[in-house]
């Protein structure tokens, strides 16, 4: 199975697209794994799970599979007994050990995203024991309300508290998980209950999470992973769209600072995308092609109060971001549509008016610069 690198008329070009994968491969260490910047000025980026996956599905959308396919095998190989992997790894080195719920699931889009893109049965077949193992370690995490604990610390130890933006990516994550386990003749009812009941939670209970609300992700991420979809997803974007949306420049990473990100800009014209408002999501990302480089990568932010870059990279899961949502908004490629449905189901709940009635089955029974799930 084959689909054409996307384009964006009137925005970006296919070879533009190329042009901002080729900015993630320069930055690919040699073992396969992606951190969100280079080495620059005696700094390195880290490598996360949940970040090196979407880059790895930006890479394999703009036609460079064999650099996703590196990436996929590195992280099958440093996958932890548990199922999890470290929070964070600086070249090559674990510096945070404890195992993140939404890092450890998002490896069930990943490859959920390549099956569809490539319909290689075999690599899915390969990567089904780790999806397994991470799917086992993030449920392992999740209360009896519904929702999924951020962490479990190299003590053992489980976070007392759950984040929004994290549970809502893993809503997306179990379906996927779901749907893979199905193409493979694995059912897993229980992960389907699992993310029924987690999705009912987000739509519907959010003193169940702390309070990020400061943070853009917290405002859109609830729609781009599914649970909260229809009028409500329309109401909960009005809502803070002016606390968030700077005119002409893009989405703001906090509320209340200045400061608007390629990243989070890409993410919400993905949910605005899923909400029915193609018109304002292809609106927003022109918007934000101002923080495009010459090269293809996207500089991270612009800080519009000192008028400068901030925080100063050219991050490679700003430019994962991009693609994308360059990819959704074309809407040709197998894997565009995997933020609105999964195998041929709605993503999110069967009845979005009202949050509490999710159409869920079990209805009735921080990083301080940047948030990056």
């Amino acid at each position: 199975m084959r689909s054409e690198v996307p384009s964006v008329p009137g925005v970006l070009t296919s070879a533009d697209i190329v042009a901002t994968a080729q900015s993630i491969v320069r930055q690919q260490e040699d073992s396969g794994a992606i951190p969100w910047f280079s080495p620059t000025h005696g700094v390195a980026g880290h490598v996360d799970a949940w970040n090196h996956v979407e880059a790895a599905m930006a890479l394999r959308v703009a036609g460079l599979g064999e650099h996703a396919r590196r990436a996929y095998a590195w992280l099958a190989g440093v996958q932890r007994p548990d199922g999890s992997w470290p929070a964070k790894w600086v070249l090559g080195e674990v510096t945070e050990p404890g195992g993140e719920s939404n890092h450890a699931a998002y490896v069930a889009v990943g490859v959920w995203h390549e099956l569809l893109m490539t319909g290689d049965e075999a690599f899915a077949q390969e990567m089904w024991p780790v999806v397994q193992a991470a799917i086992q370690f993030t449920l392992g995490l999740q209360t009896l309300r519904g929702e999924i604990r951020w962490i479990r610390h190299e003590n053992g130890e489980v976070a007392d508290e759950a984040l929004l933006t994290g549970c809502s990516s893993i809503h997306q994550s179990l379906r996927c998980a779901v749907a893979l386990a199905e193409r493979l003749g694995e059912p897993r009812p229980e992960w389907e209950l699992a993310a029924d009941q987690l999705g009912h939670v987000v739509a519907a209970h959010p003193e169940a999470f702390s309070d990020k609300s400061r943070w853009s992700m917290d405002w859109y991420y609830p729609v781009l992973g599914g649970p909260v979809r229809g009028e409500a997803a329309a109401r909960r974007i009005a809502e803070r769209w002016d606390a968030f949306v700077v005119p002409g420049l893009g989405c703001r990473c906090v509320h209340d600072q200045p400061w608007v990100t390629a990243a989070e800009s890409s993410e919400l014209v993905m949910a605005l995308d899923a909400a029915g408002q193609r018109d304002r999501a292809l609106e927003l990302f022109t918007t934000i092609q101002h923080l495009r480089h010459e090269d293809g990568s996207y500089w991270t932010g612009w800080q519009f109060e000192n008028q400068r870059h901030f925080p100063g990279d050219r991050s490679t899961y700003t430019a994962a971001a991009v693609i994308l949502a360059a990819d959704v908004l074309e809407g040709v490629s197998p894997g565009a549509g995997i933020f609105k449905e999964i195998a041929g189901r709605p993503l999110g709940p069967s009845t979005a008016a009202d949050p509490g009635a999710c159409g869920c089955a079990l209805a009735s029974v921080a990083n301080p610069v940047r948030t990056r799930l």
